[in-house]
């Protein structure tokens, strides 16, 4: 697996799985409905932020991370990013890489921690993942999150030090 800086060509590769996991409406906060254009400009980050995909071999697209100051001014110190895996390819490292690759350009850039400001509750495997790298939940919004088959349930802000 390669990971690399994003492209508009890649773009084509990321919508499909990026629409499908924000439709499901189970992980992000993003509209459900929301329209390609809009997807694009939230995703496909210009500087200070970076887009990157993971590939494997042959180039397909096996899922991709933003990663950006977390705030601005004199808290944009603190990183933040986000990750989506092509559901077809779960479980295959594709998260924990870019999870790393997150981390160590956070590091190179001289951001002093990484911050997630929303993760939700429910989606376990990404709150055990993020916790294996070194997070910690610093606080819960109860009920901060609407799952459709779940119900209201609790929205993490997760945490490292760098």
């Amino acid at each position: 697996m390669l990971i690399r800086e994003a492209n508009a060509a890649d773009w084509p590769a990321i919508w499909p799985f990026f629409r499908s996991i924000v439709r499901a409406g189970e992980t992000y906060s993003y509209p459900v409905d929301i329209d390609e254009p809009a997807a694009r400009a939230l995703w496909m980050l210009q500087p200070p932020g970076r887009t990157v995909v993971a590939v494997d071999d042959s180039g397909a697209v096996l899922g991709s991370a933003k990663m950006n100051p977390n705030q601005m001014g004199n808290a944009a110190h603190v990183a933040g990013a986000s990750f989506m895996v092509d559901p077809a390819h779960r479980g295959r490292g594709v998260g924990r890489a870019l999870g790393e690759h997150a981390l160590a350009w956070a590091r190179t850039e001289g951001y002093r921690a990484m911050q997630f400001n929303a993760v939700v509750a429910a989606n376990t495997g990404a709150v055990a993942l993020w916790q294996s790298l070194g997070f910690e939940i610093l606080a819960t919004v109860p009920e901060g999150f609407h799952h459709p088959a779940k119900g209201y349930v609790g929205l993490h802000i997760m945490y490292r030090r760098l």
